[in-house]
């Protein structure tokens, strides 16, 4: 029997990657018909979007301001393509300097900074935005608040790379040294034991135990930027440090000090955080694609989100990924449960 071939003149949409995107980002389409029109027609619902390569098989798009999450169509009117679910981040917060993760607390607040140019006096150093989105100052007398961190105990922790401190943070803004000379301090983590790393980007990894004792755990190349830290459910301490060069790592450490290279090849990775299932996201480009990139537990690597300027990650209580960019943070729902604190 002969088939006759189909008669919808509609473009079709076969592949959209990666799942989600910022402002900014770039979604790669593949389908049929999406030439239809003389140039192809994208809309993220009512808001039309900028065509950056198009052709009857493939288009890329990028993500207009104003576009939210929900439905990418390719057309117009009645020859549009069947509506498809893809992530945009909505802008939650601005006009802050994030340097690094924020962090969410298990009430689902979220922490970020405003870390200013090296020896700046910023009016607000650490931002705290609630549940309704509203953003009021945490600290104020913070010098390049860097990196953040949570204890087991819901407490705030911050770096400062300006003086080498590290400050614990009470629920009123109210700081107290808990630990000095980390030199040029950037990323901070607990490990289950509660012992705090410390990224010290001239060249050092410190660990300090509960008693505050503080040793070094790991030398790695210098950062031009920063040394950003996870810890994964492997008990391996991840760090990324951008350099000079194009082409830079994933490290892990052992609880023993022992470094190793987990994967090459990312542009300027910068803040990590785990989901439940072990897979790593990263900050990073990758092929040349801004945005985060994914790996699995045996490093094989793909772009999960596509964005311009991000710094850094983590996960919400509500299954979203939350984005700080160097002045912006964003929620996007992704369904992904993060990592507990360990």
């Amino acid at each position: 029997m002969a088939f006759r071939k189909s008669s919808d003149p509609r473009p079709q949409i076969l592949g959209v990657s990666p799942v989600a995107a910022i402002p900014g980002g770039e979604f790669q389409i593949r389908g049929k018909g999406l030439a239809a029109t003389e140039r192809p027609i994208v809309r993220f619902g009512d808001v039309d979007a900028p065509i950056v390569i198009g052709s009857d098989s493939f288009v890329i798009v990028r993500v207009p301001d104003g576009a939210s999450a929900g439905d990418l169509t390719v057309g117009q009117n009645h020859q549009s393509s069947v509506h498809w679910s893809c992530g945009i981040g909505v802008q939650i917060a601005d006009s802050l300097h994030p340097v690094s993760n924020p962090v969410v607390d298990r009430l689902g607040n979220i922490y970020t900074t405003f870390s200013g140019s090296p020896g700046q006096k910023t009016p607000g150093s650490i931002y705290k935005i609630d549940l309704n989105f509203r953003m009021k100052p945490l600290v104020t007398d913070l010098m390049n608040a860097t990196g953040l961190a949570l204890d087991q105990e819901g407490n705030l922790y911050s770096s400062s790379r300006h003086d080498g401190v590290v400050y614990q943070i009470s629920p009123s803004g109210n700081l107290s040294v808990y630990a000095e000379g980390m030199g040029v301090a950037t990323g901070i983590v607990f490990d289950h034991d509660h012992n705090l790393y410390v990224g010290d980007r001239s060249g050092t990894v410190f660990k300090i135990s509960r008693s505050r004792q503080i040793y070094v755990f790991a030398t790695l190349e210098p950062s031009i930027a920063a040394y950003h830290l996870a810890f994964g459910p492997d008990q391996y301490l991840y760090v990324t440090g951008p350099t000079t060069s194009s082409f830079d790592s994933v490290l892990r450490i052992s609880p023993s000090g022992h470094v190793e290279r987990f994967y090459r090849g990312l542009g300027r990775p910068q803040g990590m955080a785990f989901d439940v299932n072990a897979n790593l996201y990263v900050a990073a480009s990758l092929g040349g694609r801004r945005g985060v990139v994914r790996f699995t537990p045996d490093a094989k690597a793909e772009l999960f989100l596509s964005g311009p300027a991000i710094v850094g990650l983590a996960f919400s209580p509500s299954k979203a990924l939350i984005l700080a960019t160097n002045n912006s943070v964003y929620r996007v729902d992704v369904g992904i449960e993060g990592r507990p604190v360990p």
